[in-house]
């Protein structure tokens, strides 16, 4: 497994749970010099950073790009994968198509956590999975030909009402024309809907793709009552060999944050 650490750029985002903020150049400096694998980028579009001077700034680093999220299509534009307009659905599609076709450029996937959206007042709930489905299919089909995975994320009941746990994520992407489509198994997310993360961590196995590394109450792992080692046992059972991506709030600033989330890595996966 591979230590990862998140980078938000998006000027827009003033909160939230990445641990570095704004200056790439410090940020992927500091990652490297605590020791961490990769980096993971929160951008506000595809063409948001000079893939140049991410390519630099990476070979100077030693460090890879573990993921892109694609978060800010939701956060900036209000596009989703379950819009009832069908034409947000398709500018929804086109802005993940952007963000996969950036982030293959270096051997990274694209993440769909907020963007899948919600089941909308009136509509019904198996139209809403029709339309999540249909996207996926579409944007796994782009991944696999641009070399990459897509990861799909489970969120909590709090921030969707379509897919909440590891279980019903594996049924539905299983279910999928593509297979090119991964989960992501949210240590916060699933300390909310799973009732044993462990255990759903095995049962998933090999539908998972990306891990991000946050405790019970979304700080740096270690700050909350995750029972780390339980879930570390749990990975290591079922042969996940990616990245551990810290999606987790910078507290008590992001440098500490950091520091804490490598100390928990190296404690459990070195």
């Amino acid at each position: 497994m591979k230590s990862c650490v998140t980078i938000a750029l998006v000027p827009q985002i003033k909160t939230g749970p990445w641990i570095y903020w704004n200056d790439l150049e410090a940020s992927i400096t500091k990652a490297a010099t605590l020791g961490f694998d990769a980096v993971e980028l929160f951008t506000a579009s595809a063409d948001a950073i000079n893939p140049d001077r991410l390519t630099r700034l990476l070979d100077q680093s030693g460090l890879s790009l573990a993921a892109v999220g694609t978060g800010a299509g939701k956060v900036i534009k209000g596009l989703t994968l379950t819009d009832p307009n069908p034409a947000i659905r398709a500018e929804a599609v086109a802005f993940i198509t952007d963000m996969i076709t950036f982030g293959a450029r270096f051997g990274a996937p694209a993440i769909i956590g907020s963007m899948q959206g919600n089941v909308a007042p009136g509509i019904d709930r198996d139209q809403a999975l029709r339309w999540l489905s249909d996207g996926l299919n579409t944007l796994g089909i782009q991944a696999d030909a641009q070399g990459v995975k897509l990861i799909y994320e489970p969120l909590n009941r709090y921030e969707t009402n379509l897919i909440n746990d590891l279980g019903t994520g594996t049924s539905f992407i299983n279910g999928l024309n593509t297979r090119h489509v991964v989960l992501l198994a949210d240590l916060f997310h699933m300390n909310i809907e799973e009732s044993s993360l462990p255990e759903s961590i095995r049962l998933a196995g090999s539908a998972i793709g990306h891990v991000h590394f946050a405790d019970s109450n979304r700080r740096p792992i270690g700050l909350g009552h995750i029972a780390m080692a339980e879930v570390a046992t749990a990975l290591k059972e079922i042969g996940y060999a990616g990245y551990v991506s810290a999606e987790a709030f910078p507290f008590p600033t992001p440098d500490q944050a950091a520091q804490q989330t490598i100390r928990s890595f190296n404690t459990y996966f070195r």
